[in-house]
Formats: C-alpha cells, structure tokens, sequence
C-alpha cells in the first residue's frame, strides 16, 4: 500500500466515522427529579419546569417541526388534549428548533400547547434526548412523564407517534387511581 494510499484510507475512515451518531446525556429513571429548565415557546415566552408544579407534565422530545412523524404526534396530543386535561396533565413539546419554526408549526397544525424551543439542545441533554450527528444535532422522540411533584413518572424512549397520546392517557389512568 502506498503512502497515498493509506492516506485516502485514512481521511475517508475519519469521514465516515465523523457521522456517526452520538447520543449525549443520561438517561433518567422513574423517582429521579426531572431536570430543570427554561426555554422560550413560540411566542418568545420563558417557561421553567416550576411553573407545573402540582399538574402532572407530558414534556415530549421530538426531531423536528413539520416532519410527518412530529407532526403525527403533534396532531394526536392535540387531539387528545381535553382528555390529557381532565386526567391534570400538560403537554409541552421541545425541539431544537428555532422560536420562528415552532411558531409556524404550531400556527399550521393549531397546536394550543406550548412548544419550547432548545436552540442549544442543553435541555435535551439533560434529559437524555439529544442526538449529534456530525452536521446537525436534533432532539431524540423521548417523552417523560412528570409528576406533580416534579419526578420522573416514567421515561418513554420507544414511542410510536400515532399512539403515544393514548399511551399515556392510560398511563395517568393507572397512576392516578389510588
């Protein structure tokens, strides 16, 4: 092999290598305090984790806005909205997207829960969510559950889209009943 050669070699393993993806944070388990934040929502508001307080939180981690399986989600925790309610819950969304893209997306699908935006992706570091691929990072689909007292109720990292709503409306039913 000659020199030339193992040079190419090299730079192209380094390139491909420089792709793959890295997930960063940890992972948080049921009975952990959820991390605290502040992030601004499509209207430029600041929102932190204190605020829902004594309500139990839907903070879902999605990829990005107007893709069909963020949008699918979007839709199915809009539409699932007045059960989540009845049931005390809130529903908030975090991307890494910018305030203007969540505004779009959340004008388009008539999204009437806040969508958080987390620029530089430390809240979904904190909460295991981040993924980092050599050009782009984007948020992971996670969802935690939180409960009123700020802990982690369960953490869901294999979500379908078209059911997750369901799946935690039957997941408060069970938490909630004494």
């Amino acid at each position: 092999m000659s020199l030339f050669s193992f040079r190419w070699g090299m730079l192209f393993v380094a390139f491909v290598s420089s792709f793959a993806v890295r997930a960063e944070g940890v992972l948080l388990l049921p009975g952990e305090m959820a991390p605290l934040f502040a992030l601004a929502d499509a209207d430029g508001k600041s929102h932190k984790l204190a605020e829902w307080r004594g309500r139990w939180l839907v903070l879902y981690f999605y990829p990005r806005d107007n893709t069909p399986g963020c949008t699918t989600e979007a839709r199915a925790f809009r539409d699932h909205l007045s059960e989540l309610n009845a049931l005390k819950a809130q529903v908030v969304g975090v991307s890494v997207d910018t305030i203007e893209s969540h505004r779009g997306f959340a004008d388009s699908e008539k999204l009437p829960f806040p969508l958080l935006a987390d620029v530089d992706g430390q809240v979904a570091h904190s909460y295991g969510a981040l993924t980092n691929l050599a050009i782009m990072r984007f948020a992971k689909r996670h969802t935690y559950l939180i409960d009123p007292e700020g802990r982690i109720a369960i953490a869901y990292r294999d979500v379908d889209p078209s059911k997750h709503a369901e799946e935690i409306i039957a997941d408060l039913k069970r938490l909630r009943t004494p």
